[in-house]
């Protein structure tokens, strides 16, 4: 099969698309008649110097796919594939993969290295390969050993400790793996191949090293070798080195101190002169150190009396070298770096810090850069002005009110006429600056804003006109319109100022929507987005017409695309996204117009031609446009109440597709909101319906292939759905319940190390709290006692979530309310059951202390149902 094997891989690389199909489809025929002995004959292929180079790189790849998928439900089968080899079988793979290392072929060296971490990455967790970290040490140990082979160990090395966790290992195995990388990186034992792979591999090993960090000699004999390293000749193992560095600041920063100065020159002559690439990540290390010191800031609590971990104050003390040291930087733009966002250089990387730094010091900063912005505002070189514009825009979050307002207000003016500097550098970070000053310093319902009734009409104005400027301009221009009037929501008398302008700046927004010169369609999206916010803030009782007028208009946008002729793949993408964005802007329409009693007329009156143009929509199948259509027939159920029903035939079969879409797991995840929507404005009209949907959501919860974030939406709805049928959910009871039961079971196991998986969680628990208590309130008046049999379940549940410190507000909030239904439905069934209970009296005093009014309120209510059920 061996010479089989390599022709099958040379044909699956054919430019004949026939030949091509026919190998891929021998290859996966083999494959799945017999595994053991596919893997094997790749890893011969792949260790064998005698085959074609192309063979070689196709058996690899082929490889490493049979052991890894970024699907989490894939890997796993893959996982469990491997593990069902037989061990010989398996043996003899890995020792061929551990030959190649020393392969004379540069690209099987790299290849058998990735296989090796990723059969690590399996085995090592489960206590299998032990023997893998001293076969690789091996290899470093022996002074003879080829320089190809100890490069090729090295990045093994480094992407087996990507790999597995810090905990599969154990220290004596940690100290022999640093000290291998460490001497690797060492300039007169080894050539610029070695040395590079050991700086990688330690950036991938620095994870483990938390017991040699808190041992000195070691910390300083480590932290001596990176800095020399940073020094090194050439710039790939310079930028490793300060990768490394940039990784230390975030890990290991509490015991940085003695090495700061030389740190602090290093960085400081690699941002003045070094390659760009090695600039870069000397900036990055001073970002880190910001963020270091901003987290320590928000835990700094000096109430608590906590002497939490060690702030050193880095920036503080080097503020007056670092600020000029990053102001320098942002002279260095490139010329079209205002065309693509996609490009990061060291202007917007100084920048970028420079706003970190800001939030770190405060005040402290306005002083260093005011005599920056002052000095070149008006300098003829557009990278001047530039420049000045970009720090002042930096360091607008961090600092006080009090000291930037007179800054601000003395600069707005200037700001406004920049917008026609006659470089389109300049407008761009000006518009982009003006968008930062209305987010961060513009909020008339707090009290302040750098805004005044007077100077509005000039700020309007200059944002309209400079909205017809280059597409991105205009992009930012419409952050800038964004933030503004999100500061008048509501804003009480001053929300009024803006009404005079509405209907300028809903037409300017279309039209810039429409607009042709655009290559891509951020800017699009950015005028539908900001004309989102603009209907959302407005004043219901002064805009109420413009936003009625509008409807029509998107409505009608929304028809036009229905007959946009469809050639390409590409064609279907801009159909999708525009379909997207208009039905964005009709949920935010829908939403509005809906939210008081005199304005919902208005959506009755269209409702059955917007409900039309959304099945239309839905008929187009982009699961992008399924989403956003989704959300706006939500908000449509939402408004039209029982009128709904009559859409519902139709509908349907769309809300199946939906909940049936685990690919694109965030339209099931919307689909399933949409069921609780439906569930709110139907009540029990919905009763047809619920066995199809009960089943796919009950198929939903009990699939591996969905992923685990739609879940806790849908025991919510499960909730919405009893709440809405009352007694005729018992049917569903014996399939629910268990499945509610089982949840409340995997919280009680969970990690709660992981802070994602804490998350989680907490979204599993308040969502199993939720159905709860939607079941339980449809049941109260009818047949409670169908519920009996689970109170005792729940109950512990609630004494188990009440004994958690880490749970969140929202699920002590669920926990409550759920004690106080359980109580209110079942009465005195369930006497018995609290007079057994000893938790709930403390978890009530305790949220009847809580700062939360609606908490509070909660808590005495259940008191009150729970005292009821005691008397009874």
């Amino acid at each position: 099969m061996s010479m089989e094997i390599t022709q099958f891989l040379l044909a699956a690389q054919s430019a004949d698309a026939k030949v091509r199909t026919e190998a891929e489809a021998n290859l996966r025929q083999f494959q799945e008649q017999n595994l053991p002995v596919f893997l094997l004959s790749l890893s011969v292929e792949l260790a064998n110097n005698d085959k074609p180079v192309e063979s070689r790189r196709l058996a690899g790849i082929v490889l490493k796919n049979s052991l890894d998928a970024k699907d989490a439900v894939r890997k796993e089968q893959l996982v469990q594939q491997w593990m069902a080899i037989d061990s010989s079988v398996k043996s003899q793979i890995k020792d061929l993969l551990l030959g190649t290392l020393g392969s004379s072929v540069p690209e099987a060296r790299h290849t058998s290295a990735q296989v090796i971490a990723k059969i690590a990455s399996i085995e090592i967790p489960q206590k299998q390969w032990p023997e893998l970290i001293g076969s690789l040490l091996n290899n470093m140990t022996h002074q003879d050993r080829p320089a190809a082979l100890k490069q090729a160990t090295l990045e093994t090395l480094g992407y087996v400790c990507e790999e597995i966790s810090h905990q599969d290992l154990v220290q004596v195995e940690v100290n022999a793996v640093l000290t291998a990388v460490v001497q690797g990186m060492n300039l007169a034992e080894h050539g610029p191949e070695v040395r590079l792979a050991a700086t990688r591999a330690l950036y991938n090993a620095l994870e483990f090293a938390q017991t040699n960090f808190e041992n000195e000699m070691e910390r300083n004999y480590i932290m001596k070798v990176v800095c020399d390293t940073a020094t090194s000749k050439e710039v790939a193992i310079r930028q490793a080195a300060f990768e490394c560095l940039v990784a230390i600041a975030s890990a290991y920063y509490e015991v940085l101190e003695p090495y700061m100065q030389t740190l602090f020159e290093l960085t400081s002559n690699a941002v003045k002169g070094d390659e760009e690439t090695v600039a870069l990540q000397a900036i990055e290390f001073w970002s880190s150190i910001c963020d270091e010191e901003i987290e320590l800031q928000e835990f700094e609590s000096p109430e608590s009396g906590d002497s939490g971990p060690p702030h050193s104050h880095f920036i503080e003390k080097a503020l007056s070298f670092l600020v000029p040291l990053l102001l320098e930087t942002l002279l260095k733009q490139e010329e079209d770096q205002d065309q693509d966002d996609t490009i990061w250089n060291i202007s917007m990387a100084g920048g970028t810090c420079l706003g970190l730094v800001a939030r770190t010091v405060g005040d402290a900063i306005v002083p260093l850069v005011m005599p920056f912005v002052e000095s070149n505002i008006l300098k003829p070189d557009w990278r001047c002005r530039e420049a000045a514009t970009y720090a002042f825009g930096s360091i607008l979050e961090g600092p006080t009110i009090e000291k930037l307002s007179p800054l601000v207000q003395a600069g707005l003016d200037f700001l406004l006429t920049a917008m026609k500097d006659g470089n389109n550098h300049v407008k761009d970070t000006t518009a982009w600056t003006l968008s930062r000053i209305f987010e961060l310093l513009h909020s008339p319902a707090s009290g302040f804003s750098v805004i005044s009734p007077e100077n509005l009409k000039r700020v309007v104005g200059v944002l309209l006109e400079s909205i017809k400027d280059a597409p991105n301009v205009a992009e930012k221009v419409c952050g800038a319109i964004y933030y503004l009037v999100q500061g008048y929501e509501d804003a009480g008398p001053s929300s009024s100022l803006l009404s005079p302008f509405l209907t300028d700046i809903i037409s300017c927004l279309i039209a810039t929507a429409d607009r042709t010169d655009s290559d891509d369609s951020k800017l699009r999206s950015s005028a539908y987005e900001t004309l989102n916010e603009v209907v959302r803030c407005s004043n219901i009782a002064e805009t109420s017409a413009i936003i009625a007028q509008l409807l029509p208009v998107i409505m009608n946008k929304l028809g036009q695309t229905l007959e946009i002729q469809i050639v390409s793949s590409d064609d279907r993408e801009k159909q999708g996204d525009l379909q997207a964005s208009l039905c964005g802007v009709l949920q935010v329409i829908i939403q509005k117009l809906s939210s008081t009693d005199e304005t919902k007329p208005m959506i009755f009156q269209a409702a059955d031609q917007i409900m039309i143009l959304f099945l239309k929509v839905f008929g187009c199948r982009s699961s992008t446009v399924h989403e956003e259509a989704m959300l706006a027939v939500g908000a449509l159920a939402y408004a039209t109440g029982p009128q709904f029903e009559k859409y519902m035939p139709e509908f349907y079969k769309y809300l199946e597709m939906g909940l049936q879409n685990f690919e694109e797991y965030q339209v099931c995840a919307i689909t399933v909101g949409v069921v609780g929507d439906i569930c709110r404005a139907l009540d029990d009209k919905i009763l047809p319906y619920c066995d199809g949907i009960m089943g796919l959501l009950l198929k939903d919860l009990a699939s591996s292939e969905l992923h685990r974030s739609v879940k806790p939406p849908i025991f919510s709805c499960f909730g919405d759905i009893g709440l809405a049928i009352g007694e005729h959910f018992e049917k569903y009871v014996p399939y629910a319940l268990p499945m509610m039961q089982g949840a409340a079971e995997i919280c009680a196991r969970m990690e709660t190390a992981d802070e994602e998986m804490m998350d989680y969680g907490n979204q599993l628990r308040r969502s199993v709290f939720e159905a709860y208590s939607g079941i339980l309130q449809g049941f109260k008046s009818v047949k409670p006692d169908v519920m009996v049999p689970y109170a005792q379940h729940l109950l512990k549940f609630i004494e188990l979530v009440s004994r958690d410190r880490q749970r969140d507000e929202c699920v002590t909030k669920a926990a409550v309310a759920v004690m106080g239904d359980l109580a209110d439905a079942l009465g005195s069934n369930i006497k018995l059951l609290f007079k057994d209970c000893a938790f709930y009296d403390d978890f009530l005093g305790e949220c009847l202390q809580s700062d939360d009014e609606q908490l509070k309120e909660t808590a005495g209510w259940t008191q009150g149902m729970i005292g009821r059920v005691m008397v009874l």
